[in-house]
């Protein structure tokens, strides 16, 4: 449960960067910054438990997808 708190959390965060910012691109063009970076191999423990690649690892993530974070935020007026 608190894993699906952290993700709302993330949404308003970005949310209230970009309204500090007065401009959402600037945030959006993180996001998609991030989105470029390679990730790292995920540990042992995570990978063996089979949530890497799965609906699963949704659950388990503490952020939300970028690509739903950027969605979000060219949702909002």
């Amino acid at each position: 449960m608190s894993l699906y708190f952290s993700r709302k959390r993330e949404f308003l965060a970005d949310a209230g960067a970009a309204e500090f910012m007065v401009d959402k691109r600037p945030m959006m063009d993180t996001l998609r910054a991030l989105g470029n970076l390679q990730a790292g191999q995920l540990p042992k423990e995570i990978a063996a438990s089979g949530v890497a690649g799965s609906r699963m690892k949704a659950l388990f993530s503490s952020h939300p997808p970028l690509a739903k974070r950027i969605a979000a935020l060219e949702a909002a007026e």
